[in-house]
């Protein structure tokens, strides 16, 4: 009995010295990458030749540690750093609308600027948790503490920042995210890299403007019918994860319009496409913006 309590306490005081080996890993020698000492295995090695093809996603979550790395070499320095949330959104759109959008939309600006996208950050600043007030009355609604959401983005960012990428932009399908953004770009701002919250993405009422006058919406119906619902996002969700609007089912209870406007899903690629573009575009006169003053430009208050 002595023996097996011995083994027993040999065997968690080896699992507890573990963890802090681990964490120690391998130190920066200037030739071990990969997860692993170089000199234990050349595919550790920073300058061993990548055995795949071409890898020619934009998504890093997507890519070895190779593929990042000749993508890096080969000019995309530039990080996107995209935050989404997850929020009610009427009794249609399932609770992750803003992260589905920007699996759209960071493809579509990365592949402009010749940029890598971060893994979509799906949690958010949505309202305080405690006591409930706003989307957090809702079920399945997530939201981080305003300290732990800057936390988050900053570590995010600096981890790109410590592995040579030189430009870093945020941006946000969500409004609640926007001063977490700003504060974590200052933060990692300066020293060889450029940081910056880039407000132009989140223009929802330039979209608007462009429904209504290419002949998509009805003018001043933004209103969402009083839901937390929008014609242009339910179209912009309509063309890339219908399942995401319920769509089928709107359809069958006479549902599938907002504020009067018809979603068609005959039309959705095409009204997504000039979604994006101008969604894009102005990103981009957001980026150069940023570019010139070193840094986020404050959006001026109406």
């Amino acid at each position: 009995m002595k023996q097996i309590v011995r083994l027993v306490l040999a065997a968690g005081m080896m699992l507890g010295a573990a963890p802090a080996a681990f964490a120690q890993g391998t130190p920066d020698d200037g030739k071990s990458a990969g997860g692993g000492d170089c000199a234990k295995n050349a595919y550790n090695c920073i300058a061993t030749a990548n055995p795949l093809p071409k890898n020619d996603t934009v998504w890093m979550e997507d890519m070895t540690w190779m593929d990042v790395r000749d993508a890096m070499k080969a000019g995309k320095t530039t990080v996107i750093i995209a935050t989404g949330g997850i929020e009610p959104n009427g009794p249609w759109i399932k609770l992750g609308k803003h992260n589905w959008i920007l699996t759209k939309n960071c493809e579509a600006l990365a592949r402009k600027i010749n940029a890598l996208c971060a893994p979509v950050v799906k949690f958010s600043r949505e309202m305080q948790i405690e006591p409930r007030v706003g989307h957090m009355l809702s079920a399945g609604t997530v939201s981080l503490e305003e300290s732990t959401y800057e936390a988050l983005l900053t570590d995010i960012a600096r981890s790109y920042k410590v592995n040579g990428f030189k430009k870093i932009f945020f941006i946000s399908d969500s409004g609640g995210n926007e001063k977490g953004m700003a504060a974590a770009a200052a933060k990692v701002n300066g020293g060889g890299a450029l940081a910056a919250w880039i407000p132009e993405y989140y223009d929802y009422a330039s979209v608007h403007a462009m429904l209504v006058e290419k002949g998509y919406a009805k003018k001043g119906s933004q209103g969402s019918e009083a839901l937390h619902d929008d014609f242009a996002i339910s179209t912009e969700l309509l063309a890339a994860e219908p399942d995401s609007i319920n769509y089928d089912a709107r359809v069958k209870m006479g549902k599938a319009t907002i504020d009067g406007n018809p979603l068609d899903k005959a039309k959705a690629d095409a009204i997504n496409k000039e979604i994006v573009e101008l969604r894009v575009a102005k990103t981009m006169e957001g980026i150069k913006k940023a570019e010139a003053a070193g840094g986020t430009v404050m959006p001026v208050k109406k």
